[in-house]
């Protein structure tokens, strides 16, 4: 059937319009005709972006209807490729949502330009979560990330980054390297706009001070005059180049119907300039120009600060993705079942972002490892401080994994890739730090929400000062306002919150204790007690098979361990994977394996049901015989329903530092405790060792977590620090949870916090972060209120000039900048 076509062509392309298609756009207050929803939406989105001059000006339709998409559009449109967003963006799964198809939920981090206040944050977030198929957006205003979640069968990556920048924003995908190319760029145009206000202001001071002696000792009217036009001159260079970083904001901001802090920032500014040129070419009048100059070098400086912090801190978190190399040494035609046979010498040096899964490369002594990987050839010494916080070599060896940015000592190796891009563990990292710098606080929130309606009230209060001193005296009130508007700017408010918690990030980044929610810190600051598991968190959680007894002659030792790391072969626990590494005899089949989380595993094995786990758990199928124990070690049993098969005697060993946290907690007055599923005499035993107050064993995991909600319902605000899936349900109930870096997923995903370098004296270094923090925070908060509440009525009242106001504000913000940076100092 041929598609018949009206005698319109589309006023995007030129193309003819099928009949029976009614689409429009409006353009300058008139309908036009499209020919195709595509060219609907290119039009649309080039008449948002304030590019509809595109059509004032064209001469022709293009050959290629493609063409005529600006070079914007189209260079956004990559980035929904698969291939490219590998390298950034990853697939997450989101409870909330009720979405059966997981796989569609994606997560990116981007990079905003644009972002001068609080006021563009909250714009941005409102303006992301608004969208359709936008799951969650935050921003943090200390590095102006954004981390965007959102379902891809709804919405592309490239409508929401064409979004941003309609609302007169730029978005780009997070990069460390070009952040830090963003950040150096903006330190550079901030120093240009100081040296122009700087020195031009500085001949504009000189011209001010003759005057105002002038008005003292007597000066002629034509110096005077002549005195104001230089004056002028040299204020046009400030207010066009150094002062239109605040005009550009503040247009944006009322654009989108928001009040900024640059909004009375360039009212103060203009109305100032307004008024001394009118002077100026009048002749009558007091002028501003030396004001407007201060007040422009004055609040850039405090932003030029900013930046530098803001470099500082994002320098801490950013050099984990910086550990990586740019180069890797891939073989060639390599395979490891015959490495003998095979010449090292066929390899090629390619670039790290070209690695695939499965590629194999040559790693020398000094070099950095390229990605995840798994030894397939050699052994060496691996330094993994940037994950653990040990600086001495860990020694590893075929099939053991190594991680991407640690370093090879020792001797060359062979490696084999198998993770890459967003799945590595640095980049899962780098998520963690995200989430923690992205998290705010009870009280962070609180400033979040004076800081959305504190600009108008000062907009309002500097309105009303105007128009008391207009109606009073006439001759004060243009300076009166003018030094309300510039001492009212909440830039030390906007500050107070996210650089105290951009800083403390950074330094809980070093001692890699991660933050997952926003009520980590604060919760963290006010525990009163800390309770541990025992197993892979006080102890090494390496437990080791020291001793197998067979109870039953007619059964072999090999027999009875392949048949318990059978049963074991799934499992998770440090228990299980100690048999499993004992065992030498292939795996049998099981059949109806069942796991009773706390107790043991029970299973078929040619038709025969199994049992392993505790004393309880085996009581219940046989008749246990105690005999051939230690005093000091763990036990658990093999079992059929008919007689006790084999005990396996375990061994663990404390960690060195377990001693020296729970020494400096009892010193701050914290109650200690440790709950265990193991027997007491050995949860007890290591209990006294560490000098743990509280000692409670043979634990379930519904038991742990009655004793937790025991310990609140008398008022403690309680730490939990646990490892395996027996402590998820606690870790879950807990007022804050922290879970030790190399525990198992579900800990992880019920944690408040994570312990990647699993050094358990770092949460005692975190506890006086959290401490500190909270500490600044309110030092800032209190700060930047008690400014306001005396700077401005002081203002109102002309106590204020308008330079001084402008040294005033400025102050106000370093100081807050300052006094977050204190936690830089910090030493563990």
């Amino acid at each position: 059937m041929n598609k018949s076509f009206s005698s319109q062509s589309c006023f995007h392309c030129g193309l003819p319009v099928p009949e029976q298609l009614d689409i429009t756009v409006d353009y300058q207050g008139q309908s036009k005709a499209m020919c195709c929803y595509g060219c609907q939406a290119v039009a649309q989105a080039i008449i948002d972006s304030g590019m509809d001059d595109f059509y004032k000006y064209r001469t022709s339709n293009p050959e290629k209807p493609n063409e005529i998409i600006p070079e914007f559009l189209q260079q956004l449109k990559a980035y929904d490729t698969v291939n490219i967003q590998n390298k950034f963006v990853h697939e997450v799964y989101d409870p909330n949502t009720r979405n059966a198809d997981s796989t569609n939920l994606l997560e990116a981090s981007l990079i905003l330009e644009g972002i001068t206040c609080a006021a563009c944050v909250w714009l941005n977030e409102k303006h992301l979560n608004a969208l359709h198929g936008v799951i969650s957006a935050d921003i943090n205003y200390s590095n102006h990330r954004a981390r965007v979640r959102w379902d891809n069968s709804k919405i592309q990556l490239s409508e929401i980054l064409e979004s941003i920048s309609r609302i007169g924003y730029l978005a780009h995908p997070y990069d460390p390297e070009q952040h830090q190319r963003i950040l150096e760029k903006e330190r550079k145009q901030q120093i240009k706009r100081l040296g122009l206000s700087g020195l031009l202001g500085m001949q504009i001071m000189i011209f001010a001070v003759a005057m105002y002696t002038g008005d003292w000792w007597g000066m002629e009217q034509g110096f005077k005059q002549s005195f104001r036009w230089i004056s002028l001159a040299l204020t046009i260079p400030i207010l066009i180049y150094a002062s239109s970083t605040f005009f550009k904001s503040a247009w944006r901001d009322l654009s989108n119907k928001r009040v900024g802090m640059d909004v009375p920032v360039s009212l103060g500014i203009a109305i100032a300039f307004s008024a001394s040129l009118f002077h100026t070419v009048t002749g009558s009048g007091e002028v501003y120009f030396d004001s407007v100059a201060m007040f422009t070098f004055f609040l850039l400086s405090a932003r030029y600060f900013e930046i530098g912090a803001r470099k500082q801190t994002s320098e801490a978190t950013e050099a984990l993705l910086n550990l990586k190399p740019a180069i890797a040494t891939r073989l060639i035609d390599y395979h490891c079942e015959d490495n003998a046979d095979t010449d090292l010498e066929n390899q090629e040096n390619v670039a790290v972002s070209e690695l695939n899964t499965g590629d194999y490369l040559l790693v020398r002594p000094g070099e950095v490892i390229p990605a995840d990987s798994i030894i397939s050839s050699g052994s060496s010494g691996i330094n993994e401080s940037l994950i653990t916080g040990e600086s001495l070599p860990v020694f590893k060896k075929e099939k053991d994994k190594v991680i991407g940015g640690s370093t090879n000592t020792e001797n060359p190796i062979i490696i084999r890739v198998t993770r890459l891009g967003e799945e590595s563990v640095l980049s899962s990292i780098q998520r963690l730090i995200d989430d923690a710098q992205n998290t705010k606080p009870e009280i962070a929130r609180l400033a979040d929400k004076i800081a959305s309606w504190f600009v108008s009230v000062l907009l309002t209060i500097a309105a009303m000062v105007a128009y008391y001193w207009y109606s009073v005296d006439p001759e004060q009130w243009l300076a009166i306002t003018i030094a309300t508007l510039v001492v009212s700017c909440p830039c030390a408010l906007s500050l107070a919150t996210p650089t105290a918690i951009t800083a403390a990030s950074g330094q809980l980044a070093k001692i890699g204790l991660l933050p997952k929610r926003a009520h980590a810190l604060e919760t963290l600051a006010h525990a009163s007690d800390f309770v541990f598991d025992k197993t892979g968190t006080l102890t090494e959680g390496k437990i080791q098979l020291e001793k197998t007894i067979v109870n039953d002659e007619s059964l072999d030792k090999d027999f009875v361990l392949s048949v318990a790391a059978s049963l074991e072969a799934q499992s998770e626990h440090p228990i299980g994977k100690a048999i499993l590494d004992k065992n030498r005899q292939p795996l049998l089949a099981v059949e109806h394996l069942r796991h009773s989380t706390g107790f043991g595993i029970r299973g078929i094995i040619n038709n025969t049901e199994w049992f392993i786990g505790n004393k309880s758990f085996i009581h219940k199928h046989s008749n246990i015989s105690e005999q051939n124990a230690s005093s000091h070690n763990s036990k658990i049993y093999l079992a059929t329903q008919q007689q006790l098969v084999a005990t396996f005697i375990l061994s663990d060993s404390i960690r060195s530092e377990a001693e020296a946290l729970i020494e400096k907690l009892k010193q701050h007055n914290k109650q200690t405790h440790l709950m265990s599923g193991d027997n007491e005499q050995s949860a007890c035993s290591i209990s006294q060792q560490l000098g743990i107050q509280h000692c409670r064993a043979n634990l379930k995991p519904e038991d742990k977590l009655e004793q937790v909600k025991a310990l609140q319902q008398q008022g403690a605000i309680v730490v939990m620090t646990g490892d395996g899936v027996n402590d998820a349900p606690v870790l879950a109930g807990a007022d804050l949870s922290i879970a030790m870096g190399k525990g198992t997923q579900l800990a992880a995903a019920s944690a408040d916090m994570i312990l990647i370098s699993n050094n358990v004296e770092h949460i005692y270094h975190g506890y006086l972060i959290a401490i500190k923090t909270l500490r600044i925070i309110k030092q800032n908060l209190s700060w930047a209120l008690l400014y306001n509440i005396t700077a401005i009525p002081a203002a109102a009242m002309g106590y204020v000039d308008p330079w001084l106001a402008a040294i005033g504000m400025s102050t106000s913000s370093l100081v807050v900048v300052l006094n977050a940076l204190r936690l830089n100092r910090i030493k563990h």
